[in-house]
């Protein structure tokens, strides 16, 4: 079943979250939809700029809609991660994704209103959901960089107008997190206390945590046991941050940086242990279970295992 994520949101808040995960190759998307069916988990399968750049935006949305015909028990929303207007109204002019994310928080409050309210304005009229963000993420994923120095943590009293102003759907916040591998290398951790003034501020509006892998340090240990040449001095979101910022109103979780990690683990461990071998297809088999027990217990995590039955009253 293919919804928006307004619908999602509608279901899940307070209750659980729902992984946003963002997918560039057949591997991740296969994982990532055999997970769903069996946990019967609701999800987001997200794609950025970079990502339609790089495979082509018509074979991402074709491997996606192909997957969703293999695993035909799942519930989903399509979404585009991190998009400007270029990406966002080819997007909603020819169809595919029920929801996209214009980000303009690099703007002053302002612009970020106005660009924000023109892509609600063409997004609404066809049905499709739009997040936006206030506050900016320091960090690098694709082809974004932001420097530590030029990051803020978001307003509550702004979130509150920048709602009302722009009637966006959901709106993705920075409280620490950060995207890429490097997350809290200061150890400050997520800022529960904007969280909790937003829910105050607006109660069951849905919000959005980017830069929410965990970078799990033996993921780390084992890649560079294998040849890779990673950072070991930072940690990512953690499992009990995420238990705590549910029930404050984060509705979605974006996952990147851990999916990468992985792929990056089975791969220097596969060529290093057999060194003979040349055929894609086999570590991409590994990949791709690994890939599935991977999403389990995200879904695990988030609360959201089962939860696809909240969803089959819903006409898509």
């Amino acid at each position: 079943m293919l919804l928006t994520t307004k619908q999602l949101f509608q279901k899940c808040y307070g209750r659980y979250a729902i992984p946003a995960v963002n997918v560039f190759f057949m591997e991740e998307i296969h994982g990532l939809f055999a997970a769903a069916q069996e946990a019967n988990a609701p999800f987001i399968v997200q794609t950025t700029p970079f990502a339609r750049d790089y495979a082509n935006a018509d074979m991402l949305l074709s491997m996606i809609g192909a997957a969703a015909r293999i695993y035909p028990h799942v519930t989903y929303a399509i979404h585009m991660d991190h998009g400007y207007e270029a990406h966002i109204f080819d997007a909603i002019d020819k169809g595919g994704y029920t929801s996209v994310m214009i980000d303009a928080s690099h703007d002053n409050f302002e612009k970020n209103v106005a660009r924000t309210k023109a892509v609600v304005a063409a997004a609404h009229a066809k049905g499709i959901s739009v997040e936006a963000e206030l506050g900016v993420l320091a960090g690098v994923e694709d082809d974004l960089t932001v420097d530590a120095a030029h990051s803020f943590y978001t307003n509550p009293q702004q979130v509150e107008d920048f709602v009302h102003a722009t009637d966006c759907d959901s709106l993705a916040i920075a409280v620490g997190t950060s995207h890429g591998a490097y997350k809290f290398s200061g150890g400050q951790g997520l800022q529960f206390h904007i969280l909790e003034e937003i829910q105050q501020r607006l109660p069951s509006f849905p919000l959005v945590l980017h830069g929410g892998s965990n970078v799990v340090p033996e993921v780390i240990e084992r890649i560079n046991a294998a040849g890779g040449q990673l950072k070991t001095d930072a940690k990512g979101v953690q499992e009990e941050e995420v238990r705590k910022a549910i029930p404050l109103g984060i509705c979605k979780i974006n996952i990147a940086t851990d999916t990468r990690l992985l792929w990056t683990m089975v791969n220097r461990e596969f060529f290093r242990d057999r060194p003979d071998e040349f055929a894609p297809t086999t570590p991409g088999k590994i990949f791709m279970e690994e890939y599935k027990k991977f999403m389990l217990k995200k879904f695990d995590l988030f609360g959201c295992t089962g939860k696809a039955g909240d969803f089959s009253n819903i006409i898509s």
